[in-house]
């Protein structure tokens, strides 16, 4: 903990505080003491319950997915309110997890629209690796219905999971593009140059192209 205090950048933290991150430590130093300390799990679970952003993007790093049971994947993610530290639990651990469905399915219809934000990342997965085990068509009735109105983090998972459905399926692109075009959803969302704006339409477009390229 003394050691992440000292690595505090009052710049870093005000650009993060711009995007509801609550840290100022520099990704790339985090990395390299987790890099340094490998995996310990006891450690991890320590650093979480420290509450330290910092600490838990830290824990994240150091942990074993494997060792988390789901009940304790379900508290971290509901303790987990920091965008960032919410992104990397879901990505480099819970996805990671044995229990990764069973969360997915617990998750995706919360009251809580962060934590369902988790349960439709989860999903945008599940549409491009097992697209078997769920419901596309099911999946863009309910982002026709929900997405334009949604919380922001809810909002934007939906919309990945919409973009991933338009790549990846061809049979439902039309519709996707469509559902894409008439709501509008991050439109207007600042894109830096060489990036792929996250507006579906855009983004589906741009995706299919390049596998069409290649």
């Amino acid at each position: 903990m003394a050691e992440l205090a000292e690595l505090e950048n009052p710049k870093i933290r005000e650009v993060n505080v711009k995007h509801g991150d609550d840290h100022g430590v520099n990704l790339t130093q985090l990395r390299a003491i987790a890099k340094r300390l490998k995996v310990q799990q006891e450690l991890a679970e320590e650093l979480w319950e420290t509450g330290d952003s910092a600490a838990r993007l830290l824990a994240i790093l150091i942990g074993r997915p494997k060792a988390f049971t789901r009940d304790a994947l379900d508290t971290m993610l509901r303790e987990a309110r920091v965008p960032k530290v919410q992104d990397w639990l879901v990505n480099y651990i819970v996805k990671k997890s044995p229990h990764a469905d069973e969360l997915r399915v617990l998750w995706f219809d919360d009251p809580d629209p962060v934590v369902a934000s988790a349960g439709w990342a989860l999903t945008a997965e599940r549409v491009v690796k097992k697209p078997e085990s769920v419901d596309l068509a099911g999946l863009l009735d309910t982002i026709e219905g929900q997405m334009k109105d949604a919380p922001e983090r809810l909002q934007w998972a939906m919309n990945t999971c919409l973009a991933q459905i338009g790549i990846e399926h061809a049979e439902y692109r039309v519709r996707a593009l469509d559902i894409g075009n008439r709501l509008k959803v991050l439109e207007d969302y600042p894109t830096s140059p060489g990036c792929t704006s996250p507006f579906a339409p855009i983004w589906i477009t741009e995706m299919v192209n390049r596998k069409t390229d290649k």
